[in-house]
């Protein structure tokens, strides 16, 4: 489920629980471990993608996470 936080950022959480906490390495819930399904990962990212175009957020080329400058060197 796909819900907006207070700043109006997506946030992804459990379908099964609602818990917002996902282990990132094994795209399950902290709380009950339920797969996150590749449906709703994909719907995350195009929902941040979506949010990021709003506000203004500079992409990088096929990515839903926007890149932090980097000084050279």
């Amino acid at each position: 489920m796909i819900f907006r936080n207070p700043s109006g950022a997506p946030e992804l959480a459990c379908d099964a629980c609602g818990c917002r906490w996902f282990d990132r390495m094994t795209d399950r819930c902290y709380e009950c471990g339920e797969p996150v399904s590749a449906e709703a990962r994909s719907a995350f990212a195009q929902a941040l993608s979506e949010w990021q175009r709003e506000i203004g957020v500079a992409l990088q080329p096929d990515t839903a996470v926007a890149e932090p400058d980097r000084p050279d060197g």
